[in-house]
């Protein structure tokens, strides 16, 4: 795992399901190296797509832009060290919780 506190980016999460995806990018981290993004960010959709819900999308990386539309309340980029990790549901299909991830929003980066 990479040393260090995740520095927050930009999120809409309620703080429980943002401290899952702290958590969850912490363990892939113990699994992984980071030199392999598409790994870390495969696990930590898997996870979210089982825990919350299909739609979940994850990249991982250390320079990339975006602008994605999402779920309000799914929103989440943060930074481990030098790789960064956003995190979003990108669709409203069957949301396990439909009082947090109803709303679509867009939000550019």
């Amino acid at each position: 795992m990479l040393e260090g506190k995740a520095i927050i980016g930009e999120t809409d999460m309620l703080q429980t399901v943002q401290q899952d995806a702290l958590d969850l990018a912490a363990k892939a981290l113990d699994f992984y190296d980071v030199t392999e993004p598409t790994e870390i960010a495969r696990f930590i959709k898997k996870e979210f797509d089982r825990d919350y819900g299909g739609g979940w999308q994850c990249i991982v990386g250390t320079d990339f832009g975006s602008s994605v539309t999402h779920c309000y309340g799914s929103f989440n980029h943060f930074c481990i060290g030098s790789l960064a990790i956003l995190l979003f549901r990108g669709s409203t299909g069957q949301d396990s919780h439909p009082n947090v991830f109803s709303t679509m929003e867009t939000l550019e980066d």
